[in-house]
């Protein structure tokens, strides 16, 4: 188990725990704050899109263009920031990792 910094949409931080090996959007979705996820990590609806905190981007894989396309045409989109948690293995080398809940509004 590790430790995810979460901010919720009203801007409150939560620390969650989280099951290494799972996708990031499982553990955010389980949240009564957390992500949508309409297409169950199909990587086809953007409902679980977050912004990953500066410091842990690197961290992160590349986004594939599938991703891109879908985070890209969302209001929120920052380039720099906006993933699909979906897309996002929770590992060792995440535990602590801050991410903001984007707005599904």
């Amino acid at each position: 188990m590790g430790l995810l910094r979460v901010i919720d949409r009203d801007g409150v931080e939560h620390e969650v725990q989280g099951a290494y090996g799972q996708k990031i959007m499982e553990i955010l979705r389980e949240l009564d704050y957390g992500v949508t996820a309409i297409c169950g990590g199909l990587c086809a609806c953007a409902t679980c899109h977050v912004h990953v905190d500066p410091e842990w981007r690197d961290k992160l894989p590349a986004r594939q263009s599938d991703e891109t396309e879908l985070v890209s045409g969302t209001e929120e989109y920052v380039a720099e920031a906006s993933r699909l948690s979906c897309q996002l293995d929770f590992t060792p080398a995440l535990d602590g990792i801050r991410l903001r809940i984007v707005s599904q509004e």
